[in-house]
């Protein structure tokens, strides 16, 4: 089977379909990964083929951290950036997909991806590293506070879903008359069809960190998150083996693709509550890009794999992407979330709900005092016993097996249903 996985952001967004385009691979399919072009050799390395798309994701993470925690402006700045890129994007996943027996795209593509699947006559697969188009009363649409009554829970996911729809179109539609491209009937891949198998839905995020709904349908999935056991072919420099060598493990500081203009005071709160709480660091400047010499207790990297640091490092203090979050639970250390935009303090507060570390605080709201006693609650007894517990739960599920086998008997009912 040709399988065409399409999926646009960051890292984040792009890590969780490196094992599980492996995982499809073993079992005999071909698998090309679209993603912007920034991760070519990220992808490629591990073997599968890449298929660059246009647009920097680094210029969306930008306009989302200046917009900040409003839902309204997420959208406009998403819709923005979309509409920039999207002749570009369009041309090149109707050619990245020109032979393809499935479609699995997430929240960027889902109804491009839909759309395209239905004109090819296949089937197709969403996956979602957060809750997006899954209604629930049980929580909130990610980028809405917990409104703490089921319906209105429920209705902030329906009015997301139908935004996102009309939002599509009209963004399309601006795309389209910008650039020329023919007119097409677009569809929205979570509105009920009754000629149409339902599209699969695979929420790839452990279950004992966010359980499945009573609520949704059988087409919806947890399936556990999508993890490598390490990165075994990583070598660290020789300036970070050595850090890692010397006395206690530090605290690993990763925010990773957030690119926020209030860098340097972020930067200067995560120093001093280091330095007042008697702990070393490694700060992952990442996107961020702060540019800042390193010390006996503070080193400053790039990156580095975080399936292979943080089992190294005593916590972890992180934006709540999902990508992130779940490095941070998996590797059994207790999790400071301080969230910047999007879906961040959702997975803040699933953090601080399942245990693993204190209550998520808003990176407007950072300063020294309450970083200090967020270390302090993380490093206790207690908060590593119960990241630890977090850790085994999750390693005892096998999230990319479980995709593979419901994607393989997704496409098996459709052919049976296309027989007939």
């Amino acid at each position: 089977m040709n399988i065409v996985i399409l999926t646009y952001g960051s890292r984040g967004d792009v890590q969780p379909f490196l094992p599980l385009s492996l995982g499809l691979m073993a079992r005999g399919h071909s698998v090309k990964l679209a993603a912007p072009s920034r991760f070519k050799n990220l992808v490629e390395n591990y073997g599968i083929t890449f298929v660059p798309l246009a647009g920097d994701p680094e210029d969306l993470s930008r306009r989302m951290n200046n917009v900040g925690f409003n839902p309204f402006k997420q959208m406009r700045e998403m819709m923005d950036h979309a509409v920039e890129i999207g002749a570009d994007v369009a041309r090149q996943t109707d050619e990245a997909c020109r032979d393809a027996d499935l479609i699995i795209h997430t929240f960027a593509h889902a109804v491009g991806a839909h759309t395209l699947a239905r004109e090819k006559n296949i089937p197709d697969v969403h996956i979602q590293t957060f809750p997006m188009f899954t209604p629930t009363g049980d929580y909130p649409n990610v980028a809405m506070p917990d409104l703490k009554i089921r319906a209105l829970n429920y209705f902030s996911h329906y009015a997301a879903s139908r935004i996102s729809k009309w939002g599509a179109k009209f963004g399309y539609e601006q795309v389209r008359r910008r650039a020329g491209l023919p007119k097409r009937k677009l569809f929205f891949p979570f509105d009920d069809d009754p000629i149409r198998l339902p599209t699969l839905i695979l929420c790839a995020w452990s279950p004992s960190v966010l359980p499945p709904s009573r609520e949704w349908k059988e087409n919806v999935h947890v399936t556990g998150y999508f993890f490598f056991s390490e990165t075994e072919s990583y070598q660290p420099s020789v300036e970070l083996r050595d850090f890692l060598s010397v006395n206690e493990p530090p605290i690993c500081v990763s925010f990773g693709s957030m690119v926020n203009r209030d860098a340097k005071r972020i930067d200067e709160v995560v120093r001093e509550s280091l330095k007042r709480t008697h702990q070393r660091g490694i700060i992952l400047s990442g996107w961020g890009g702060m540019d800042q010499s390193s010390s006996k207790d503070l080193l400053y990297l790039e990156s580095a794999p975080h399936d292979w640091l943080l089992p190294r490092c005593k916590l972890v203090i992180h934006h709540g992407g999902a990508g992130t979050t779940s490095a941070g639970l998996c590797a059994g250390i207790p999790n400071i979330v301080v969230p910047f935009t999007a879906d961040q303090p959702f997975w803040g507060r699933r953090v601080h709900a399942r245990g693993a570390g204190p209550k998520p605080i808003l990176v407007k709201n950072l300063m020294v005092e309450r970083l200090t006693m967020a270390i302090a609650e993380a490093a206790t007894k207690a908060a590593g016993e119960r990241a630890q517990s977090a850790r085994r739960m999750i390693r005892g599920e096998d999230g990319v097996s479980h995709a593979v086998k419901l994607i393989e008997s997704h496409v098996r009912d459709w052919n049976e249903r296309a027989i007939f």
